[in-house]
């Protein structure tokens, strides 16, 4: 069995925590081809979860899912043998979005920190 992983890690994606958590938690553990379809039939809305599709939050982590395989590419790792080790969620920054004046102060918005580590089976 061999110990090599691949990570991806995305700082501050303007996604939604609560619905990263909820695809990370359908994700986690999935064969990375089977996870990849999974998000695609989420975002093109084929298959929900829980009555919801998320489709900005699977872009977002589809994307991430593909830079890990990307990774795992360059450290010659099996594609046929990659699952989904680990999928971590965490609340990011927090930051005013800018408006004209400061009587005008913007909205706070909130943004994700995503991280994925697959390895071989």
């Amino acid at each position: 069995m061999s110990s090599m992983t691949a990570i991806a890690r995305f700082k501050s994606a303007r996604i939604s925590f609560k619905q990263s958590i909820v695809i990370c938690k359908e994700i986690r553990g999935k064969n990375v081809s089977k996870a990849k379809q999974f998000l695609e039939n989420l975002i093109n809305k084929k298959v929900d979860i829980n009555g919801r599709y998320h489709p900005t939050a699977a872009k977002k982590i589809l994307e991430i899912l593909e830079t890990a395989v990307a990774n795992a590419r360059v450290k010659k790792m099996n594609e046929e043998k990659l699952f989904v080790k680990k999928i971590n969620a965490d609340i990011g920054e927090r930051f005013i979005k800018p408006k004209s004046r400061w009587g005008l102060r913007g909205r706070k918005a909130k943004s994700t920190n995503i991280s994925i580590e697959l390895g071989e089976r």
